[in-house]
Parts: structure tokens; C-alpha cells; sequence
């Protein structure tokens, strides 16, 4: 894993040492080198850039202008050769102020930094797995994205079945079967041969028939009793 910087400082010496001390840290990756921010501005449209090393004094923009004017979310290094800035940079978030001529070791710490805040945004906490919230499934001769909290309910259609989600109607090319064995069955339940509803969706329950929206979807006989059951799962009050 190397984070992806670039140089931004109109003083070609300047851009040389930089470059050659981020060559010689192996999670740094150099991808470009600008003389002002304006030029800097390319690099983004091509890469997720996690780290700027970004001087003050330039043409056109200077580096704090720049700062006050981007909502970039990459890490911001000042390397400049005035110390006067250092305030206004940090309440602008900078995560470290390098004076130049800069030390190595200094630059590494700095750098150090900069790799230590990009773990912390990227791992989860320990035991926190990343949230499940949604599956891919082909629609329409491509790959579409639908979340679970989306999806009302599915109705079989033969070797097809029927998406309902909140903005549509999806036909898929996939059983019903396939489907329920594939779905989280925390979330989804088999309610018919030809249903499976979204439970968190479910408004009310008249009879054998579930509402969810303005639809109303039927209990299949066979499966009322644990349908009940998974559904209710305790929470119905009763008088006592």
C-alpha cells in the first residue's frame, strides 16, 4: 500500500529535494509535480491523491488561497520557507509545517503522520466489520447496485422475478429460490411460493395479508404459522 502524492511549489530545487527524499520512503508514491496549484488540479481528475506537499508562495494562487477554495480530502504538508503562515495553516487542517531547507528526518516524521491518519480512515475498528448494507444483481445487460433498505418486496415471475424497490420495478432474470437462498434472512422472508417481503418494511398484518406501502401481499397457508412467528418474534404486546 503507498499513498499517491504530488509536489505543488513553483521552485524547480525545491520540487528536485522533495522528490528525492518521497523516492526514498516506500509507502510514498509520486505522481505529479506542479509549479502552482491551478496546474496541480489535472492530477485529480486522474488520481485518488491521499497526501499534497504544498508551499506557500506561488503564481497565480498561493497555497493558503488554495486551501481556503479546495474541498480536496487528501493530507496537506506545507513546505514553505516562512514561518509567519503557521498558524493560519493549521486552523486550515494541515497536518504538518515544514520550514525549509527541511531535514530528512523531519520530513519522514511528517510523513509518518500522514500514513498513521490515512490507516485510521481506512481500517475499521477492531471487530467493527463494514456495514451490509446492499447487493449487485444484473438488470438490464448490466451490474446494478440495490440496497436492502430499498427493496420493498419480490414477486415470482416463472424463471423471472420481480424487484420491487422504492423508485421501481425490476425484472431479473433469476428464481425466486435463488434468490431467498442468496437474500440475508434477517432482512427478507419467504411469505408465499411467489413473495418474499422486506420485514423492516411491513406496515401492518390483517388476516393472511401483509401490507407494506399501498400493497398488499398474502400469507400462503402452509407457512402462516412461522411467518407469525418471525415476524412477531416476541414483540406483539397482548392485554394481560
Amino acid at each position: 500500500m503507498k499513498l499517491k502524492c504530488i509536489i505543488v511549489d513553483d521552485e524547480p530545487a525545491a520540487r528536485k529535494i522533495i522528490a528525492e527524499f518521497i523516492e526514498d520512503i516506500d509507502f510514498l508514491e509520486l505522481v505529479g509535480q506542479a509549479e502552482n496549484p491551478t496546474r496541480a488540479i489535472a492530477f485529480f481528475n486522474h488520481y485518488v491523491i491521499d497526501l499534497i506537499f504544498l508551499d506557500i508562495n506561488m503564481p497565480v494562487i498561493n497555497g493558503i488561497d488554495f486551501l481556503k477554495s479546495s474541498n480536496n480530502t487528501a493530507s496537506i504538508i506545507m513546505t514553505t520557507a516562512y514561518t509567519e503562515h503557521a498558524v493560519e495553516a493549521f486552523e486550515l487542517d494541515v497536518l504538518d509545517y515544514l520550514v525549509k531547507p527541511i531535514p530528512f528526518d523531519r520530513f519522514l516524521k511528517a510523513c509518518n503522520r500522514a500514513l498513521e491518519l490515512y490507516q485510521l480512515k481506512n481500517q475499521s475498528a477492531p471487530g467493527i466489520q463494514k456495514k451490509d448494507d446492499h447487493f449487485f444483481i444484473k438488470f438490464n445487460n448490466q451490474i446494478e447496485k440495490v440496497f436492502y433498505d430499498d427493496l420493498l418486496y419480490i414477486e415470482a415471475l416463472t424463471n423471472y422475478a420481480i424487484l420491487y424497490t422504492t423508485t421501481r420495478q425490476m425484472v431479473v432474470y433469476m428464481t425466486l429460490k435463488s434468490l431467498e437462498e442468496q437474500l440475508p434472512g434477517h432482512i427478507f422472508l419467504k411469505v408465499h411460493k411467489s413473495y418474499i417481503v422486506n420485514r423492516d418494511k411491513i406496515r401492518s398484518i390483517e388476516g393472511n395479508m401483509i401490507k407494506i406501502g399501498n400493497e398488499k401481499i398474502i400469507i400462503s397457508q402452509s407457512l402462516r404459522e412461522s411467518v407469525m412467528n418471525e415476524i412477531l418474534n416476541g414483540k406483539l404486546i397482548k392485554r394481560h
